[in-house]
């Protein structure tokens, strides 16, 4: 939204019975630094004894309220730009399946290196990027994938949208080992939600695709094509990724997908 953070507290849940502390230790530590490296510090928190681990900060920032971006303010005509590439949700739900031998028995699981790259880097640099030169709006790419959030910034604008699965980047191997069944939970769910309103003329592995349940994705963000020139050039000054996935029409409500 463009706010700069300030202030994180942590909220942990954490099986003492099962894992030892240096896990929760390691944890925490990432966080930190993590924060440390978006600008603001870990001031506190809580913690809690749960079944499973469970991590995250509740963060304040600041903004100017005139120059907030909302998700509900793209315009017919804009263009649609991803700064990170899709499917970790695939590679991930695929490493997991790698402790079952027989279904890797023929092939190795996926190296993890590119989509941890990805999940690591924060959004910050071109969030700062989009704040300065100004557009119309951005939403963050996570658990409803870039079909779900991409129908929220449709339906809080009034808008429609289209999508060329062509020139939507995808991380190495998602589409591989989405061929060999592997699809997360979350993914599923996206792809059963949101198909009334999508339309589909590429085929059904790639509306699963672009409905793969991210985490810590990308920004996609809407721009006017008056300053698409203005954030192509400060994203390639900057050495950030980007990438043109589609435009926004007038299309109230649905995706179209095409090639």
């Amino acid at each position: 939204m463009g706010a700069t953070p300030i202030l994180g507290l942590a909220i942990a849940a954490f099986p003492t019975d099962v894992l030892p502390l240096e896990v929760l230790e390691e944890i925490l530590r990432g966080g930190a630094e993590k924060a440390r490296e978006a600008g603001f510090p870990v001031a506190g928190g809580h913690t809690i004894i749960d079944d499973v681990p469970k991590y995250g900060l509740a963060v304040t920032g600041v903004v100017a309220v005139d120059k907030i971006v909302r998700n509900s303010t793209a315009k017919i005509g804009d263009t649609l730009l991803l700064t990170k590439p899709i499917g970790n949700g695939i590679l991930v739900s695929a490493f997991r399946a790698s402790s079952k031998r027989t279904t890797f028995r023929r092939r190795e699981p996926p190296d993890m290196t590119e989509s941890i790259r990805w999940m690591t880097m924060l959004n910050r640099d071109a969030a700062r990027a989009m704040t300065d030169v100004g557009v119309n709006a951005a939403t963050d790419i996570t658990g409803y994938g870039l079909i779900g959030h991409l129908l929220e910034v449709c339906v809080g604008s009034k808008v429609g949208a289209e999508i060329n699965v062509d020139r939507v980047p995808v991380m190495t191997g998602t589409r591989e080992y989405l061929k060999r069944g592997f699809r997360p939970a979350g993914t599923l769910r996206n792809a059963e939600a949101f198909r009334k309103r999508v339309d589909v003329r590429v085929d059904e592995s790639e509306f699963t695709l672009m409905c793969d349940a991210q985490t810590s994705g990308g920004l996609l963000i809407s721009v006017s094509p008056e300053k698409l020139p203005s954030i192509e050039n400060r994203f390639q000054q900057d050495g950030l990724f980007y990438a043109k996935v589609g435009k926004v029409t007038d299309q109230v409500g649905t995706i179209t997908l095409v090639h």
